[in-house]
């Protein structure tokens, strides 16, 4: 049965998505180095360590949960309906007679 979406638009939204998660990534890698370094402030209650552990762990675990995210909805879309409507793209709108 063919889908009634878009499954281009579909990928195309979904690399979108991931370039700005991917741009996201570093910022965040930055703050989960300065969470690690907090830790070494001296004196440092325990209570605050945790935190800062918590940063770190929040932050893997985000884009971790972003990225599988991602792999989800690509691994959602029916390949032969993508590649049917990049050929129809790359062919033009008008059909062949053989």
């Amino acid at each position: 049965m063919p889908i009634k979406w878009s499954a281009l638009k579909v990928s195309e939204a979904a690399d979108m998505i991931e370039g700005y998660i991917t741009q996201a990534a570093e910022p965040l890698e930055q703050a989960k180095i300065v969470a690690l370094e907090a830790r070494k402030i001296a004196n440092l209650p325990g209570y605050m360590d945790d935190d800062f552990v918590g940063f770190k762990w929040d932050i893997e675990r985000f884009l971790e949960r972003l990225n599988g995210r991602i792999g989800s909805a690509r691994k959602s879309i029916p390949s032969e309906a993508l590649e049917a409507e990049q050929a129809r793209l790359k062919d033009g709108t008008i059909q062949k007679l053989m």
